[in-house]
């Protein structure tokens, strides 16, 4: 993209942008990634890139691992592992321990088991608590499991975002949260919020999501004993990548994961008819692992070996700083409104403008070479992944935003048919 190559904005010159990035410490790691030539690159909190080493990896997998070695690698090559071993790979990325951390399944699998295995140990208590604004998804799990246990008296209790520290109540069993708005990029305070719901007697799970690989997280700083995460988004281990659990290792040994399945047995292999639960955080798996998939996740996770997560979070907020101060000068006169926090220490690796067209305005920036994406009902949303996402690229792509909505392309009917996948 050259959109405003030369121009000024304010005091600021893309080449000034330009400078920024040759002394950005980050910036070597951008060759990591894998991205088409020209294309403007805003979505990697939907679905991260491939690593430049992610073909070469997949491809030895198949023709070597499984190929040629088929069932033996389950021991030769270590797929038995392999969950463990990914999870080891997140960890740092938590600020926890690896024996804390496995990699398995979905996120909306690993907060169910979480969600219904603190509720057979919380007594009388049987209400999980949950704010209005969370991920849909985690919301829905929420539902199912607390119909599935109504017979036990539990429910699910929605609140305003605002009023959920308040609705910390006696008979609440377990809370669920997302740390970063999906929408807005709107980042809680997790040691905050933990501490108000310890005080309460109340565990809560966080939902990483979009957070893991984007901030500086210390899950032990924060006193958070609990939390699942995505791997396909900042953590870039391709679509539909295995999500992660982390429980506190004191805790371990005192949850039953709700989906007992063989993997998570201590001993697999004996095909006992009772299910006696693995050491650590193995019982909290399910069913055979996908290896590909798991395989893919470690190569993403590669990504990040040497990279200091303080700079990341630095560099994310200054993405984000950067395109609301340019979007507030180019963007106001057509409407467009910022949708993020403006304080970059309450938001996360992400902006959303609004828009009253955002929909077709979003296409018509694809079209553009300038990949987003919406958000019901009127989110343009843009992620910030520091890893490879440059401070000219987001001059760019408000340059590129400017010229869609002052020509007025977003209004051409390609843009405004509704895809399956917004």
């Amino acid at each position: 993209m050259n959109a405003g190559r030369g121009s000024r904005s304010g005091s600021l010159t893309r080449h000034d942008l330009a400078e920024r990035d040759r002394t950005d410490p980050l910036a070597p790691f951008r060759a990591r990634f894998r991205l088409p030539e020209g294309l403007i690159y805003l979505d990697g909190n939907s679905l991260g890139p491939p690593s430049r080493r992610m073909r070469a990896r997949m491809d030895a997998v198949v023709a070597e691992e499984w190929g040629r070695d088929l069932i033996g690698s389950w021991n030769r090559h270590g797929w038995f592992r392999l969950p463990e071993r990914v999870g080891a790979r997140i960890a740092p990325l938590l600020g926890v321990d690896a024996d804390e951390v496995i990699a398995a399944d979905s996120v909306s699998l690993n907060l169910f088991k979480l969600l219904g295995a603190l509720l057979r140990v919380t007594g009388e208590r049987r209400v999980v608590l949950a704010d209005e604004g969370n991920f849909p998804t985690d919301l829905h799990v929420a539902a199912g499991l607390t119909r599935l246990l109504a017979d036990t008296g539990a429910s699910l209790r929605l609140v305003p975002p605002e009023e959920f520290e308040a609705a910390l109540a006696a008979d609440v069993a377990v809370a669920t949260l997302t740390q970063v708005d999906f929408r807005t990029g709107r980042k809680r305070d997790l040691q905050r919020v933990t501490e108000a719901a310890r005080r309460s007697g109340v565990p809560v799970v966080w939902d990483l999501s979009h957070s893991a690989g984007a901030l500086s997280l210390d899950l032990h700083r924060d006193g958070v004993q609990y939390a699942v995460g995505c791997g396909y988004k900042y953590l870039n281990g391709g679509p539909g990548a295995p999500g992660f659990l982390y429980v506190a290792r004191e805790l371990q040994e005192t949850l039953d994961s709700p989906l007992a399945g063989w993997m998570g047995h201590a001993h697999p292999f004996d095909c006992g008819l009772e299910h006696d639960p693995a050491p650590g955080m193995r019982r909290f798996l399910v069913g055979t692992p996908p290896i590909l998939s798991m395989m893919a996740l470690e190569e993403g996770l590669r990504a990040f070996e040497d990279v200091a997560m303080d700079e990341v979070r630095r560099k994310g907020r200054a993405l984000g700083d950067l395109f609301l101060e340019l979007a507030e000068e180019r963007l106001d006169a057509f409407g467009v409104v910022p949708g993020s926090p403006r304080d970059s220490a309450a938001r996360g690796s992400q902006v959303s403008l609004r828009h009253a067209e955002a929909y077709p305005v979003m296409q018509a920036l694809i079209a553009r070479g300038v990949v987003g994406d919406f958000r019901e009902p009127d989110y343009l949303r843009f992620g910030l992944a520091p890893l490879f996402v440059r401070y000219v690229d987001i001059w760019d792509a408000v340059a590129a935003l400017g010229e869609v909505l002052a020509r007025e392309e977003y209004r051409k009917p390609r843009f405004r048919r509704r895809r399956e996948v917004t």
